[in-house]
């Protein structure tokens, strides 16, 4: 053979070799970005164009050219902002609060852009920016005027309305106050009821309606900042279970400024304002108002220039109710769109301006996840749901009249949408398991009319990224479930390999979906010899009310029954060694992987619980009450649903992980939790990260894995 010939030979042979993927490792697990499913987009009034924010870019794209062009860098807008002072005692601000970053103008020309606290007004066809504001503090929340006449703020717990024409600044309330807040949300509210924004302009722009929120009665709860030479106080309103929660009222005032007329929406006190919507008119608002423990919904509409209300709607569950962004008013109709669960399954309804029932819009063993535009014009309104699979989400769409619907989306997945105000085209972003995410532009119909993203290949082409399968299971009273499974790299028949359970198994919480997941722990793990199974349990989310409602008066017990049932099917499958099985999660799921370790000992060897709820009583109303009730009601419920109370359960290895300044699910939890353990003679391992917030980010999440990857290392092979 030739020396030509052999090194050609010798090239075949270690092509494979070369070509070998490098396992996924907790330095492949640090490098990677955070998850991108598609930049948000806003689009024009006229639907024409839209803008996004990629690469530290601000892009707007036409639609009709097919084109997108960057406008500016956002760092040059950050850097021409004003240096802000720091946030006032107390600043404890919900991350769920909504600020609208981007705001077009009337006229589908100029854009309105909040940066480094200032305001600014970009000029997307004629090139560069006007900074409208330029103050010591920031314009919070600021929102154009339907008419693009005035921008309405919030700044130092009151509100303010400035003219960008002539700068002149009109203040709309006085009294705000560190207890008194005005268009201004306390931490419960954006947390629990998903409410963004505590003021809003009426479509004629001559009008204000606010939220004033008095929390002078919420609990104070303590934290304390550790890390400089001497401990700093940063206390933070935090409303337990069964204490006091804001008093909340409704006003409106002239965007020219002037008295505000409160809205008589009744006895307020233990009352929750879940949404507000003004009419078309501009003459009055939509409310809805829940009683405390949220098992009854008043819909209400008030007079704009009185205050008078009247009940128009009235929502009974026997557990309790869910709050979406799903009601939408129909002005020419006269007619509202309304969602309830009333028959197990979450679906749309058409009443009239009355609160009497038009017709029935969806139905089915299937729920709607979300409304994505109605468009009145073309009669038609547009849906997000579970018809097709509760793993997966695609979008329909229907006549308002009934009938049948049409389902858009073909590609299997979990897709996400942006519809264009005219209904004409809209975004659409989905991955599925084996699939990454990508972002297409699309007609009215649902044909695909250009490719905004394409799918990001490199981390599959880099890296041995393991194959996730989807495994259906029937429980022993014939439940059906969904779990997924992870394999180990180099997994051999006939060899028992331990087992990590990954779980949430709370409300609201979906984790088995059909969408890409990429580099993860759960990689890291599986290349390191450990099976891993996740299942949803009854009291998780997307598989309809009642699903749900299994937790309703007590935690942990019914989620645990089905996650045993799950680990035994597991076991079934012959590969996981019964006697090294592990458990993990974060919050609900730090929850229960507490909660399971006190409770089936006898299934569970090993569990690091991540920012655990310990004692329910230390958590927040609104959602502690949601589903438990009152504690005063429901002593031995909130007892039995507390692992607090059962250390003395505790057999296997245990690592707790927690932030000292966790806003969410306070360190208190886990302190108590430390002191029942020690009480108890058990012993356990601890992980302290001094950030404010529930969840550990940063260099600080690298540090966290590793020693929770370690601990799994040792406690189970």
């Amino acid at each position: 053979m030739s020396p030509l010939s052999s090194c050609l030979a010798l090239a075949v042979v270690c092509a494979p070799l070369l070509a070998q993927k490098k396992p996924v490792t907790l330095d492949a697990l640090s490098r990677q970005p955070a998850a991108f499913g598609g930049a948000p987009v806003v689009w024009s009034p006229d639907g024409k164009r839209f803008v996004s924010a990629r690469g530290g870019k601000l892009s707007v794209y036409d639609v009709a050219a097919r084109q997108q062009r960057d406008v500016l860098s956002l760092s040059a807008l950050a850097a021409a902002a004003t240096k802000v002072q720091q946030p006032e005692p107390f600043g404890w601000e919900n991350r769920r609060v909504r600020e609208e970053t981007y705001q077009w103008t009337p006229d589908s020309k100029d854009l309105i852009v909040l940066s480094g606290g200032d305001i600014f007004l970009v000029k997307l066809d004629a090139g560069g920016w006007l900074q409208l504001t330029a103050t010591p503090f920031a314009e919070r929340d600021a929102k154009l005027s339907p008419d693009g006449k005035k921008l309405a703020y919030r700044h130092d717990h009151n509100l303010y309305v400035i003219e960008p024409a002539s700068h002149k600044v009109i203040e709309l309330t006085q009294d705000g106050s560190a207890t008194l807040l005005n268009g201004e949300l306390d931490w419960v509210y954006p947390e629990e009821l998903e409410l963004g924004t505590a003021f809003w302009w009426s479509p004629d722009s001559k009008s204000v309606a606010y939220l004033q929120l008095d929390i002078s009665r919420e609990l104070v709860h303590p934290h304390v900042d550790m890390l400089g030479l001497f401990a700093k106080p940063e206390p933070q309103r935090y409303p337990k279970a069964g204490t006091p929660n804001a008093d909340i009222r409704l006003g409106v005032v002239a965007a020219s400024g002037g008295q505000t007329r409160w809205m008589d929406l009744g006895e307020m006190r233990d009352r929750l304002i879940a949404r507000v919507y003004w009419l078309p008119d501009s003459a009055g608002l939509a409310v809805m108002r829940l009683n405390r423990v949220q098992n009854q919904m008043h819909l209400l509409t008030a007079q704009a220039a009185t205050g008078a209300s009247k009940l128009i709607l009235e929502e009974r569950d026997p557990y309790w109710i869910n709050v979406r962004d799903d009601f939408a008013w129909l002005a020419e109709k006269q007619q509202f769109l309304w969602a309830s669960e009333r028959d197990g399954y979450r679906h749309l309804y058409l009443h009239d301006r009355n609160g009497r029932q038009v017709s029935r819009l969806t139905q089915g063993d299937w729920e709607v996840t979300g409304l994505a535009r109605v468009d009145e014009a073309g009669e038609r309104l547009f849906f997000l749901s579970t018809e097709q699979s509760p793993l997966e989400r695609h979008l329909y769409s229907m006549s308002l009249g009934g009938g049948e619907r049409r389902k858009l989306t073909t590609e299997q997945g979990t897709h996400t949408v942006s519809i264009s105000p005219s209904a004409e085209y809209w975004t659409d972003s989905w991955s599925s398991l084996n699939e990454p995410s990508r972002t297409v532009l699309r007609d009215a119909a649902g044909n695909q009319v250009a490719t905004l993203r394409e799918p990001d290949r490199k981390p599959q082409k880099e890296y041995d990224i393991l194959p996730t399968r989807i495994v259906t299971m029937k429980g022993a009273d014939g439940a059906l479930f969904y779990a997924r499974l992870i394999k180990p790299a180099d997994f051999q028949t006939g060899r028992k390999y331990p087992a990590i359970v990954m779980i949430y198994g709370g409300p609201h919480g979906q984790t088995v979906r059909d969408s890409f997941a990429g580099i993860s722990w759960d990689q890291v793990l599986a290349h390191r010899g450990f099976v891993i199974w996740q299942m949803d349990n009854r009291g998780s989310a997307g598989r309809g009310h009642l699903w749900e409602a299994k937790v309703h008066r007590r935690f942990g017990k019914q989620e645990l029954e089905d996650q045993k049932e799950g680990v035994k099917h597991l076991v079934s499958m012959g590969f996981v060694d019964p006697q090294r099985i592990g458990i993990t999660g974060w919050s609900y799921g730090g929850y229960m992987t507490l909660y399971a370790m006190l409770h089936a000992p006898e299934v569970f060897q090993a569990g690091i619980s991540g920012a655990p709820v310990t004692d329910w009583r230390h958590y927040d109303t609104i959602y502690t009450e949601r589903y438990l009730g009152l504690p005063a009601e429901n002593e031995e419920g909130y007892r039995q649903s507390s692992p607090v109370h059962f250390a003395k359960n505790l057999r296997g290895r245990l690592m707790l992980v927690h932030n000292f300044g966790d806003d969410n699910v306070l360190y208190q939890h886990n302190m108590q939790m430390q002191v029942a353990l020690q009480n108890a003679g058990k012993h356990y391992e601890l992980l302290v990260y001094p950030q404010k917030s529930h969840g550990v980010t940063g260099p600080l999440s690298r540090h966290m894995r590793e020693a929770m990857t370690e601990f799994f290392e040792r406690a189970l092979k």
